[in-house]
């Protein structure tokens, strides 16, 4: 414990150098309710003071997620703004898909996943055109197993400037939560990305968080659990790359 309060120092100084390499005015982060949000929040609060902003972007959350990100707010004293995306998705997805051929026939699981990662980008591009108004960096909240699994929307909530929490497991995610007075009932809820009614980050992956942070560290896990966490970091490796480019020859 000793050693992640030190963290929080040298996350809240590389926060701090990060915006005065890039020259900019402040950082700002999308708010959801969850811990990993409620982590960097917390951060860049002490970071960047009056000139950090907390995001919150309805777009058919739960009103138990909403509750919990203005609490968040709130309790952490970090100025705040909220939107309701619901309208502009409600615009784009529909007209869509009703133009596409064949339409009537997509599989239902192909539907909720580009619905939902519609919403993730909506949010994206809405952090954006806050943080390019007012000259700020966005901060991303994705966490060591998040990464590792590739459990991000690709220019959603993995389209940021920073990610302070990506050498962090959950685990110690909830830990640095409980050093910097995150509300108990943020911590210990269970992760969702507010994508649908119902959904949760482990129902999604197949995996549980404990499975992921005790790869990551080395321990022992079941060999059904392994194959599982390594299948989704093959398949979602370019996520974590730069879109691969044609090289024409000699050059």
């Amino acid at each position: 414990m000793e050693s992640l309060e030190r963290e929080i120092g040298l996350l809240v100084q590389w926060l701090r150098d990060r915006r005065a390499e890039a020259g900019m005015r402040g950082l700002l982060v999308g708010v959801s309710g969850g811990i990993d949000s409620a982590v960097v929040a917390s951060l860049i609060s002490r970071a960047a003071g009056e000139n950090s902003l907390g995001v919150i972007l309805a777009c058919s959350n739960s009103s138990e997620d909403l509750e919990d990100a203005r609490l968040v707010c709130r309790t952490i004293g970090l100025p705040h703004l909220e939107y309701d995306l619901l309208e502009a998705r409600d615009s784009i997805f529909p007209g869509i898909l009703d133009k596409l051929p064949g339409s009537p026939a997509i599989r239902e699981e192909y539907r909720r996943i580009a619905d939902a990662n519609l919403r993730a980008r909506l949010r994206m591009s809405s952090l954006y055109t806050l943080a390019n108004a007012l000259g700020y960096l966005v901060v991303g909240t994705d966490n060591a197993a998040e990464v590792y699994t590739g459990y991000f929307t690709k220019y959603g909530d993995g389209g940021v400037d920073l990610l302070p929490l990506s050498q962090f497991t959950k685990r110690e995610v909830r830990a640095l939560g409980s050093l910097l007075g995150v509300p108990e009932r943020v911590i210990l809820k269970d992760p969702t990305a507010g994508l649908w009614a119902g959904q949760t980050d482990e129902g999604e992956m197949g995996v549980t968080y404990q499975e992921i942070d005790d790869l990551l560290e080395g321990k022992p896990i079941g060999e059904q659990a392994r194959e599982r966490i390594e299948h989704l970091h093959r398949v979602t490796e370019h996520k974590r790359r730069l879109a691969a480019a044609y090289q024409r020859e000699g050059r």
